[in-house]
């Protein structure tokens, strides 16, 4: 869908122009995460703005706003707020002049993305550059937010299953690290609202790990933030089944698909194989055992791929499950029972290369702790499985997982200042918002980032915001690599 940058708004929008006080000059506002509704998440990681910067203040400003003549978008707005609001309910001078002007006015002062900002301290700051163009900063609240929450969600969620495979590794496997970024697969892009969407969020995903499914989202990476496939690992993947690929070898054959797949089809590399279709536990116990001299000669890995049931119980084990049953001692035991393995360096059971497995439905930050403490208690490792993290855990979250908001707190009207924040009394404080212009600094005490308010511009001139854009142009380009880099950073 095209059309012009200025009606991708709420409608409320279009009227405040002309609403605020008489000699209004400049607005100054801010994005900041409010509240976690997690209330073991207490850090939100900052992505996403850069893309925004690229594809909607310059790209979509340009070709669809200032590139084109004057008339047709001025025809083309009030066409349509004509039609919305009524014939002749506001004026349209202020298009006209943003369009005579040739570019945005605007400042964003941000901080690094990939940085882990605390609650209720800003990520950016945006502000006009010109007098005229004040209304222009909370016009685009509405774009801003509706782009900029679920990349930042995302992204942290991502991290959040990072961390927790950084601490199991270094409990149950030692000092090697490189299968971390493989052991969080992004398998949501069905699932997700629209293509955009999918994009933005398995970008995210691809700040802490290197395993997806969401191709798109490697595009975006080397569209916005410098990345070059060619020169570095920015997503990938392996082959793999679907349950329709299984069904038409039928059941009656299933083991003949499966030595199909991985003696003639795949003979070499890494493989995953869809498992459950019909009876999962037949697999394991004894389809796996007669295929056990194909495996081990492979010169690669096959992955077994169970897609239904309880996560926790298919891959630990079930305890109400009768007693020796292969439900009762899970995949990974039945798995290691067959192969074997070696033991790390932390004395726990790694399942022999050749074999893997990997579980993608349903997974969530909780049955990720509970599949990796569960394997730990069992004496096995946590390189033993890669988790499949989908639209469940992306896109079952909103804008107020982490109480994004873009508020405004500073105000020139007639020359003078004014410090300006909202406080409901019907609130719990969620809403209260700073006032006055803003420093983000890092505490010397505890090195993580804080919010002062009410400051001079001199003050606001200091700090870990720097200017990113401004007038048009992008001053500041983060690459993907210094993006996770920082993420790891916080491992």
């Amino acid at each position: 869908m095209k059309c012009t940058p200025l009606l991708l708004k709420d409608g409320y929008k279009v009227g405040h122009k002309f609403q605020y006080p008489e000699g209004t000059t400049l607005v100054y506002s801010n994005l900041t995460p409010r509240k976690s509704r997690n209330e073991d998440i207490g850090e939100i990681v900052f992505f996403g703005l850069q893309y925004f910067i690229k594809e909607y203040l310059q790209y979509q400003f340009n070709e669809d706003f200032f590139n084109r003549p004057k008339e047709e978008v001025l025809y083309q707005y009030q066409r349509r707020i004509d039609n919305y609001l009524g014939k002749d309910s506001i004026t349209y001078q202020h298009i006209a002049d943003l369009h005579d002007l040739g570019y945005l006015p605007l400042e964003i002062k941000a901080l690094p993305e990939g940085t882990l900002v605390p609650m209720r301290v800003p990520v950016f700051t945006i502000r006009n550059t010109h007098p005229d163009f004040f209304w222009l900063t909370n016009m685009l609240e509405t774009l801003l937010s509706a782009i900029l929450w679920k990349p930042c969600t995302s992204a942290t969620t991502a991290y959040q299953y990072l961390k927790t495979f950084h601490r199991y590794a270094h409990e149950t496997v030692g000092s090697d690290t490189a299968f971390i970024p493989w052991q969080g697969h992004d398998f949501s892009f069905r699932g997700m609202s629209g293509i955009e969407d999918a994009v933005m969020s398995g970008a995210g995903h691809l700040l802490s790990f290197s395993g997806t499914d969401t191709i798109p989202a490697i595009d975006m990476l080397e569209q916005y933030y410098g990345a070059d496939c060619t020169q570095e690992l920015i997503g990938g993947s392996v082959a793999a089944t679907e349950h329709s690929v299984m069904c038409m070898g039928t059941q009656q054959d299933e083991i003949g698909t499966f030595r199909r797949l991985i003696n003639e089809v795949y003979p070499t590399g890494v493989v995953s194989i869809v498992s459950d279709t019909w009876d999962f536990w037949q697999v394991i116990t004894e389809f796996l055992p007669l295929m056990k001299a194909d495996i081990l000669a492979r010169d690669g890995k096959v992955v077994i791929r169970p897609d239904s049931g309880d996560p926790v119980k298919i891959i630990v084990g079930d305890p109400d499950a009768p007693v020796g049953s292969p439900a009762f001692k899970g995949a990974i035991e039945c798995i290691w029972e067959t192969f074997g393995g070696s033991i790390t360096e932390k004395v726990f059971k790694l399942l022999d290369p050749h074999i893997g497995l990997i579980y993608g439905d349903s997974i969530t930050l909780e049955r990720q702790e509970a599949i990796l403490s569960g394997l730990k208690n069992k004496g096995f490792a946590s390189y033993n499985v890669v988790l499949g993290i989908g639209s469940f855990t992306y896109e079952y979250v909103t804008r107020d997982t982490f109480g994004f908001a873009m508020k405004a707190t500073y105000g020139e009207v007639n020359g003078a200042g004014r410090a300006i924040f909202k406080d409901p009394k019907t609130d719990d404080g969620t809403k209260k918002s700073a006032k006055g212009l803003m420093q983000v600094y890092r505490d010397p005490q505890t090195g993580k980032l804080s919010l002062k308010d009410e400051c001079t511009w001199e003050e606001e001139a200091e700090g870990e915001l720097k200017t990113v854009f401004k007038d048009g142009e992008l001053l500041v380009e983060w690459s993907l690599q210094q993006i996770r880099e920082r993420v790891n950073d916080g491992i």
